[in-house]
């Protein structure tokens, strides 16, 4: 049981991510809700957490889903519909808050700033979180349940600079996974970091704090995250993302 609980949204809640951090929130103590398109979804969701129906590509039915959050989890993802999913469910959850301050963890993927389409459109999902106002933290994991038996101590790095697209840029455990994106939500180091996580040779820490401590926070007013390539330009980015931009800055 956390000193810190809070009601949490789980976006992404019945992917190989979301369900461990659907459980994780629940044994923490948390008031958990995970976002599912429909009944049938929920069936195998952990017990204690409430399902709330919502399509992520749809803000106008997503109102539910955030009333009353303090806190939301994002761990969706596709590679088949980029935009609509990685980009958009951000940005609908941002639309259905109107303007409403949460506490938000944000999963990418390490490697996000390679020039791809579908890592475009999730490193596209950061900038909003950036833009938006709210405490962040942005976790981008290496391969899932890659890592040794061994290797388990948790290791956040910055800057992005590995980018093989193999294993060999990192491997995490899915639950790991899990721990970090729910530890970041009551954890005052990990406010306004961007960070590629993975695991190495060790045991796993208790504590996660002076993990996020060694981190640099994302520059003041940045859209990217803190050592990040400047290679994307926002004066290049389609008119639709700018405008989401300046409307969540105020800027419409």
């Amino acid at each position: 049981m956390t000193d810190h609980a809070v009601t949490v949204l789980i976006v992404g809640a019945t992917g190989s991510i979301g369900q461990h951090v659907v459980e994780q929130a629940v044994q923490a103590g948390h008031d958990t809700r995970a976002l599912v398109r429909n009944s049938n979804k929920a069936r195998g969701l952990a017990s204690g957490a409430e399902a709330v129906i919502g399509d992520l590509t749809d803000a106008s039915t997503l109102a539910e889903a955030v009333d009353g959050i303090d806190a939301v989890v994002f761990t969706h993802g596709s590679s088949n519909e980029a935009e609509a999913v990685n980009y958009g469910a951000v940005r609908n959850v941002l639309r259905a808050l109107n303007g409403r301050p949460v506490r938000i963890a944000l999963m990418t993927t390490i490697g996000v700033t390679t020039r791809r389409e579908t890592s475009e459109w999730k490193r596209r999902g950061e900038r909003l979180v950036r833009a938006s106002g709210n405490t962040y933290t942005i976790v981008r994991p290496g391969w899932f349940d890659y890592n040794a038996p061994d290797e388990l101590k948790i290791t956040m790095r910055q800057g992005d600079t590995h980018l093989t697209g193999t294993p060999a840029d990192g491997a995490i455990a899915r639950r790991q996974i899990a721990r970090v994106l729910l530890d970041s939500l009551t954890n005052p180091q990990a406010a306004r970091r961007t960070l590629e996580l993975v695991a190495e040779q060790g045991p796993e820490q208790a504590d996660l704090g002076p993990v996020f401590g060694t981190l640099e926070p994302d520059p003041t007013g940045s859209l990217d995250g803190a050592k990040d390539t400047d290679n994307l330009p926002a004066s290049e980015e389609p008119q639709r993302v700018v405008d989401d931009l300046n409307t969540l800055r105020g800027n419409d």
